[in-house]
């Protein structure tokens, strides 16, 4: 199907409906009992039930229909309505899956002229009633020739599907297409997605299944809540009530059983610490410094201004001469 040169509702029927124009009565067909050919034409890119029920549509104009359906190649197609996901090769097949087509034709003309209905014997060109553009330019309905020699039979849209719906569905929810592809084994360049975007779409997924998470378990308590609150046969008040006291005493508790705890570790470490200073040094002097690291300094103490020291070895040698000094006057006495 083409892109409309305008948009209108759609209307889900699978009913046909004859176009205002077409006079053309299927009895005046050659005396035998032929189908009648019904052409139908579109993209068909992404190829879904809006699709199959037009063909329908299309199949149903007479009890005996041969049904053809043609098909825009990629270039035309690129040319008059933009790219397509599906190519042409894709589309094609896509139609000749479908139960209610006859015949394919592909790279089938953008605009329908008389040599190409009488080159495929064509008895009536179904399609839905919305104008769309020819290939001018000056906004002229593509089918407006099969319309005025009244071969035209109308067929309805399907309100809600088409292959434009389906591509902003792609789009609005990309991140998430694109996570899914990549948990099946799609590498980020196959998916043009840039290093820092695939980690950040991965810690973004990952972060969602944790919410997930959390709100199923909020769940899970909210019931097992009601249902403890129906067997102690409290309303849902009561029992958050007191559940806040009891959660509130637990809270005190646990504050003050590491209050605790933290205090024994203090004073543990305060303990090692002390040990480790008196086992490193000798003397430790009342100002808390090392005396090793003392050994130049020099102290004053005022109470002992008046004191003498003494050298123990000073005081020995001058003993010792004394005696000397008190031996020699005796000999010579």
């Amino acid at each position: 199907m083409r892109a409309p040169m305008e948009t209108m509702n759609n209307t889900d029927s699978s009913t046909p409906n004859s176009n205002s124009n077409s006079n053309y009565d299927a009895t005046s067909l050659s005396g035998d009992d032929r189908p009648v050919r019904v052409y139908a034409d579109g993209i068909y890119d992404l190829f879904h039930f809006g699709h199959a029920r037009s063909l329908e549509q299309a199949k149903k104009s007479f009890p005996n229909t041969y049904l053809l359906v043609g098909c825009c190649n990629d270039e035309i197609t690129h040319k008059f309505k933009g790219k397509t996901v599906m190519n042409e090769g894709e589309r094609y097949e896509s139609l000749r899956h479908c139960k209610w087509v006859d015949e394919v034709i592909p790279d089938a003309p953008w605009v329908l002229t008389q040599e190409f209905l009488d080159k495929h014997k064509i008895d009536y060109v179904a399609h839905d009633s919305l104008p769309y553009a020819d290939a001018s330019g000056a906004g002229n309905d593509v089918y407006e020739f099969v319309k005025s020699i009244g071969k035209f039979k109308e067929t309805k849209r399907t309100d809600g599907i088409s292959t434009s719906d389906i591509i902003m569905r792609i789009v609005k929810d990309y991140n998430q297409y694109v996570m899914r592809n990549l948990d099946r084994g799609y590498t980020r360049k196959d998916l043009g997605v840039s290093y820092v975007k695939e980690k950040r779409l991965r810690v973004n997924m990952r972060l969602k299944k944790l919410q997930e998470k959390v709100k199923e378990q909020q769940e899970k308590v909210e019931q097992k809540i009601q249902t403890v609150a129906k067997t102690a046969g409290m309303h849902r008040n009561e029992w958050v009530e007191n559940a806040d006291r009891w959660v509130a005493g637990f809270l005190e508790m646990f504050e003050e059983g590491c209050h605790k705890m933290g205090t024994a570790i203090r004073d543990r470490i305060q303990e090692r610490l002390m040990g480790q200073q008196s086992r490193g040094s000798k003397y430790l002097l009342p100002n808390g410094k090392d005396d090793i690291d003392d050994e130049d300094e020099e102290y004053y103490d005022e109470d002992d201004e008046d004191e003498e020291y003494y050298d123990e070895e000073e005081y020995y040698e001058s003993s010792d001469e004394e005696e000397k000094e008190k031996k020699k006057k005796a000999e010579k006495k």
